[in-house]
């Protein structure tokens, strides 16, 4: 079926199942020569993996992944990249009570609506699980943004109403939940146990920052860098909603607020975040995605099974009481594959109009 895969010239393709045998994905278009290694892939999962603090779930997964092709002797050959993470920690008997129900907030109605079935088992396709092959392939955009030095950094804006105000890049790693800003993160915690100990979950906002990105990189129309943004992001489960630059404030704004001036020195604000036209402009990134709570949630719920009658319903298993942190990564691997696809669309451009000739082996000089 259709929706699997996404990107134009770096196209990922994931696979896999919240409690099947494995995830994965397939990433093919990747330039050959580049150094990539299991480990170099794992350090970006790592800060996905679940169970790593008492804020998260604690379903216990490695995450280990495996390079099955398309990398030999260290480097990449320019063939599809097969990466593939085995499920470990799988508990689908607190779902069997489920199977037959509707939980509000997921998908299964509207799976069950398309395909006439669906897999139960912690939701499957659906599953927030299938992030692990996107944060995979994002490791892999990640290599190729750092020979042209393009940066991606993600972190969390604000979790249950409780934002970030003073932004230090430095401080996103040193705290369990992304969080630049050191002095709300107590607060955030606190809030985090709270929710847990009421059996509820709350939502949050991610903030995407790219540097050094080139000016030019987008496609006019249907293409533009600024939807495939959008569309890679809100393909994210739990995303609700995406904002560019100002975002929904420049609806309040007069244009002679919401523009951005240029002098010779260049733009002299990023209220544009980045990009006009879709295409990037040479300044910083700036996008934003609205995380809904969790709705797997230890509070009586209700709904209607397969059968139309009406049931009430308390949602077990293992689960994070909001998809921050975990999501933060996540997030940063679709802006980077994003990235990665209009660069070397942008290269193939730049390519044709500098006449590069291609190499003759047996050409004496």
């Amino acid at each position: 079926m259709a929706g699997n895969t996404f990107g134009t010239l770096f196209r990922v393709t994931t696979f896999g199942e919240s409690h099947g045998k494995a995830l994965g994905c397939i990433v093919d278009g990747c330039p050959p020569g580049l150094s990539l290694s299991e480990e170099y892939i794992q350090a970006e999962l790592d800060k996905r993996r679940p169970g790593k603090s008492h804020l998260e779930t604690q379903r216990k997964e490695k995450d280990k992944v495996q390079i099955l092709s398309g990398v030999f002797e260290g480097l990449t050959t320019g063939h599809p990249i097969a990466l593939i993470i085995f499920n470990e920690d799988v508990q689908s008997k607190a779902y069997e009570p489920l199977k037959d129900v509707f939980r509000p907030g997921h998908a299964d109605f509207t799976y069950f609506m398309k395909y006439g079935i669906r897999d139960y088992r912690g939701g499957g396709r659906a599953s927030g699980r299938e992030t692990v092959a996107r944060v995979a392939a994002g490791a892999i955009a990640k290599r190729i943004l750092e020979e042209y030095k393009i940066q991606v950094i993600g972190y969390t804006l604000a979790l249950g109403g409780i934002k970030a105000q003073n932004i230090d890049l430095e401080e996103i790693e040193k705290n369990p939940l992304f969080c630049p800003d050191k002095s709300v993160v107590p607060k955030m915690v606190e809030l985090i146990e709270q929710t847990r100990k009421e059996g509820d979950s709350i939502g949050g906002v991610i903030e995407v920052v790219a540097k050094g990105v080139p000016a030019g990189l987008g496609e006019p129309v249907f293409d533009k860098l600024s939807a495939d943004l959008a569309k890679a992001l809100c393909s994210i489960p739990a995303v609700k909603g995406f904002e560019i630059g100002a975002g929904f404030k420049s609806a309040e704004l007069k244009g002679s607020q919401n523009n951005d001036p240029i002098a010779s020195s260049g733009f002299l604000k990023n209220d544009a975040g980045g990009m006009l036209g879709g295409i990037s402009t040479g300044q910083a990134l700036v996008v934003r995605i609205a995380v809904k709570p969790i709705p797997s949630i230890a509070k009586p719920q209700k709904t209607v099974n397969t059968k139309g009658e009406e049931v009430e319903i308390i949602v077990g298993g293992r689960h994070d009481v909001s998809a921050i942190p975990r999501i933060v990564p996540v997030a940063t691997a679709m802006v980077r594959i994003v990235l990665a696809d209009h660069l070397l669309r942008q290269l193939a451009y730049l390519a044709f109009r500098a006449r590069i000739p291609f190499p003759d082996f047996f050409k004496k000089d």
